[in-house]
């Protein structure tokens, strides 16, 4: 398995209403057409309105890979960007876990 954590910072409070939405399009598409997304959850943080913390988990590498491919994660990351004031993403190789694979 692969995934990611991805920190967004959005720029002001109108940013981050607009990244929600595009979040709430876009999330349906993934649900609908990517078999190998296990597991594509969005957070708010607790004690900053500005913070969202993606965590992805993907079967493989090639699960990932078509994930980012596809129009509808294309259209994400081009959209985005009028949002977001920071990225962060950090890669990982899962070890263990509960409750996926």
């Amino acid at each position: 398995m692969f995934g990611l954590t991805v920190l967004f910072r959005l720029r002001d409070a109108d940013a981050a209403g607009g990244f929600d939405a595009l979040v709430a399009r876009t999330l349906p598409l993934i649900e609908q057409h990517e078999p190998g997304t296990l597991v594509y959850a969005v957070h708010e943080v607790e004690g900053d309105p500005l913070a969202r913390v993606f965590y992805e988990l993907y079967a493989d590498r090639a699960a990932f890979e078509e994930h980012e491919r596809a129009e509808h994660t294309k259209r994400f990351l081009a959209e985005r960007e009028q949002y977001l004031a920071e990225v962060r993403v950090d890669r990982l190789n899962l070890r263990a876990a509960k409750g996926v694979g």
